[in-house]
């Protein structure tokens, strides 16, 4: 599966509570490649947890380390890379995305909720009706998310390993085999 890839960056986004983190970590391993977390490396950079960058600095800011950190991550090879579920906002964004292949995990509304209810590390869910929240950032989002190459819906049954098997077994669909001359 590597040698199909030849190097290409996995970028796996989604909505929050989609599971890009752990997933990403088991697609790295099968793959034998780096694993990224965009979020942890931007809270490493700026010394503070997302949160305290929402609240300290603001979305727009955030934001733009976002962006930063997706524009030095791309010119990298062999990684795969659990993206912020808000990077597909920003039109500059998708340049680095399609630099490599884009992994869509689709989770419903319900499961997104019951994965999120007791987390409090989510500042787009401080002080608002979370499910509500979910929902229409679902909306704003869905549009955006549906330009991946691939697109996974996952269901509640599905543990991470499965559907980690489930993305290396559609690679193949999507990418197109090197013709040699």
């Amino acid at each position: 599966m590597s040698s199909l890839l030849q190097g290409v960056n996995l970028y796996l986004i989604g909505m929050m509570g989609a599971g890009k983190t752990t997933v990403g970590q088991l697609l790295a391993k099968q793959l034998s490649y780096g694993f990224v977390d965009t979020d942890n490396v931007i809270a490493q950079a700026a010394g503070k947890s997302i949160n305290q960058l929402f609240a300290e600095a603001g979305e727009a800011a955030f934001r733009q380390l976002e962006s930063d950190v997706l524009a030095q991550v791309c010119a990298y090879t062999k990684l795969t890379i659990a993206t912020g579920g808000g990077i597909v906002m920003r039109q500059e964004n998708w340049s680095y995305l399609h630099h490599g292949l884009i992994v869509w995990l689709d989770v419903p509304v319900e499961l997104l909720y019951n994965r999120l209810a007791e987390d409090t590390t989510r500042p787009l869910l401080q002080d608002v009706d979370p499910k509500g929240k979910l929902r229409s950032l679902i909306e704003e989002r869905t549009p955006l998310y549906s330009q991946a190459d691939l697109k996974i819906t996952v269901n509640h049954e599905e543990t991470p390993e499965q559907i980690a098997n489930r993305v290396m077994e559609m690679i193949p669909s999507v990418l197109k085999p090197q013709v040699s001359h």
